[in-house]
């Protein structure tokens, strides 16, 4: 791994990133491809933060790294309490993509709408973009209703039979954006499309389609052709003989090893050099990132850039405990999290296509060995399952400032990288 794709040092830190803890999901538009990210304060796992200062600190996160935005060109949505607005913080933020989740009210505090207004008025001229949960919907809410640029619904909470009506009612009364929230299966998903929702949240995307009787695609079969090469540690000239014959796994190859993310001095033209330059650890690590990029057409975008977040913030966890052979198959675990999506079969069919080493195979068929932690972790990070990150963070010896700090360059080397 060359100097750039290395771990940044604790020292390195701000305080203010090194003081909070976030959670990231992934909003999707309607072609499947993630378009914004929800930050999630994760920060009550540390004592002695109120709600407030968690929103301040994460806050801090976005201002702190604005020079190497995590979210690159994507929006982001912030979870606010009506305190922290007030906030002298929202002014080290560019507020062009960052959209602000407001709370609704306490009952016992309605009465305080209009009190609340000016505020909200305040950051619309700002530029700050203003979303709010379907409550805004309702009468009381209406001098709110008109600042609003997101409406978002939760499914879980929302009866099935009453969601068209919903979107319907949010349509009429509003030209916000809809955000359809905890989407879970493939039919939701085009419940909502064909009412003309656009952008979704959930986990529908990573669940594998199962077809009978699926094969690999011949794209994706090349790969896996590369992959089990490099695992047999086969000659060089075997292995550029393989991207010789296949342009678009020759020139993704190339497409990766010169992005910015891989941090190459010059540009790469001979496959020769780029598989002496990677080696056969960094070979099998990259051609584990094609598979992201050969994906079939029925799998969403969004699988691919989850599958290389995962990848990166699995390498970088584990780089701070384990030699860089051991992260480097970290990354592969991590990529491969999603193989059954992406290969639309199950896990056990999808690994038996390709050589991998034993902890890889524990770690995603059994969620056993030395990398199941990390990929444990890693998950948890999507979820805000504050439980389960908790858990694993222990486990590993990991600080909260760590799996943070990692967690954001994570997200800004999957920007870099393009996927």
């Amino acid at each position: 791994m060359t100097e750039n794709t290395q771990p940044a040092p604790l020292s390195s830190l701000q305080p203010s990133v090194a003081s909070v803890t976030f959670a990231h999901q992934a909003i999707l538009d309607h072609n499947r491809a993630i378009v914004a990210y929800e930050l999630f304060d994760r920060s009550a796992l540390a004592s002695g933060h109120t709600a407030s200062s968690d929103a301040q600190m994460l806050f801090n996160v976005l201002s702190a790294v604005d020079s190497k935005s995590p979210i690159g060109n994507k929006t982001v949505f912030i979870n606010c309490t009506h305190d922290s607005l007030s906030g002298g913080h929202l002014d080290l933020i560019a507020p062009e993509r960052v959209v602000l989740e407001i709370p609704p009210l306490p009952v016992t505090e309605v009465d305080q709408i209009l009190t609340r207004l000016p505020q909200l008025q305040d950051l619309q001229r700002r530029g700050f973009r203003l979303a709010f949960g379907y409550s805004v919907l309702t009468h009381s809410y209406a001098p709110w209703l008109e600042l609003a640029a997101f409406i978002k619904f939760d499914l879980s909470v929302i009866r099935a039979q009453s969601v068209a009506s919903f979107v319907k009612l949010a349509q009429a009364k509003s030209k916000a954006q809809l955000v359809a929230e905890k989407v879970e299966t493939p039919g939701q998903y085009a419940m909502l499309s064909d009412l003309g929702v656009k952008l979704f949240q959930g986990y529908w995307f990573a669940k594998p389609v199962l077809v009978q009787g699926q094969s690999v695609r011949p794209a994706q079969a090349i790969i896996l052709q590369l992959i089990n090469l490099v695992r047999k540690q086969a000659s060089t000239p075997e292995i550029e003989e393989v991207l010789k014959h296949d342009p678009t796994l020759s020139f993704n190859l190339l497409r990766f090893i010169n992005s910015a993310g891989f941090g190459v001095r010059s540009e790469v033209t001979s496959f020769k050099y780029a598989v002496l330059l990677l080696g056969l650890n960094r070979l099998f690590k990259w051609a584990a990132l094609l598979l992201t990029t050969s994906r079939n057409g029925d799998v969403p975008p969004a699988v691919g850039t989850t599958a290389v977040v995962r990848g990166r913030l699995m390498e970088l966890l584990a780089a701070e405990l384990m030699p860089i052979e051991d992260s480097d198959n970290a990354f592969v675990v991590g990529v491969f999290s999603l193989l059954d999506t992406m290969l639309g079969m199950s896990m056990e069919e999808a690994l038996a296509t390709v050589t991998l080493p034993d902890s890889v195979t524990q770690a995603l068929l059994h969620r056993a060995g030395p990398l199941a932690p990390y990929l444990e972790l890693t998950i948890a990070c999507e979820t805000g399952d504050d439980e389960a990150f908790a858990r694993n963070a222990t486990l590993l010896g990991l600080s909260n400032n760590q799996v943070n700090w990692n967690h954001v360059q994570a997200l800004a080397w999957a920007e870099s990288m393009g996927v």
